[in-house]
């Protein structure tokens, strides 16, 4: 794990926005195209704001969610709608959107058909995670029903999730896809997010799932 620490959010949001669109304008220049995944929720909002406006090649670029919560994308808890307002507008809204929810009843109806959408745009090239207190990270949870099987190496590219802490039914990368990606970065803010940072690292991925990408990240941190 790299820890980049900055003097405030504002530097941290900024600054980890121009990683990212550095490390895709990489990718596209080699290989014509990039995939970019990121996690829902608050935090990443002003990250968005800035790549929404940088100029790439965005009809190359597929975004996905690391999770989302088994909502349409009208209600107010979709992921998929925090997406759209704020990252898939101005330059980016060329970007192509790989769908994490499908109209279904539950999860399990359409997971085998996200995943397939998913699957060409394998290994992610810039992955940005968020980490909560509980040391979850995407919709990977401590006691949630599937998480065993989210940490196997073989896991599927996508399962359904359900857990206390996470209300609605989620789906959710798993850690093989996660700790696949390219470049690796977790944004964090606070020092109840830091503490829990350092906690992770003594505990195990069924524990603190957050341990199951560590190795191989960068976590960014802001007061």
């Amino acid at each position: 794990m790299k820890l980049e620490t900055y003097p405030d959010r504002e530097f941290l949001m900024l600054g980890l926005a121009n990683i990212i669109a550095g490390q895709l304008a990489d990718f596209l220049r080699r290989d014509g195209r990039a995939s970019l995944s990121v996690p829902g929720g608050t935090t990443p909002g002003p990250i968005f704001d800035t790549l929404s406006g940088v100029d790439l090649d965005w009809a190359n670029v597929a975004v996905f969610l690391n999770d989302e919560r088994w909502v349409a994308e009208d209600n107010p808890r979709s992921n998929t709608r925090l997406l759209r307002e704020r990252l898939l507008r101005g330059k980016a809204a060329a970007a192509r959107l790989i769908p994490l929810y499908a109209t279904g009843d539950a999860p399990e109806d359409r997971v085998e058909e996200l995943a397939e959408g998913l699957r060409p745009h394998l290994p992610i090239s810039a992955l940005l995670l968020g980490m909560g207190a509980d040391m979850h990270t995407a919709s990977l949870f401590p006691g949630a029903d599937r998480l065993t099987e989210a940490l196997a190496p073989d896991a599927p590219i996508l399962l359904p999730m359900r857990a206390d802490a996470a209300g609605e039914p989620r789906v959710t990368l798993t850690a093989p896809v996660l700790k696949g990606a390219m470049n690796i970065h977790i944004l964090i803010v606070g020092a109840e997010k830091r503490d829990a940072l350092e906690r992770a690292q003594t505990l195990s991925p069924e524990e603190a799932p957050v341990r199951a990408v560590l190795d191989n990240a960068t976590v960014h941190w802001a007061e």
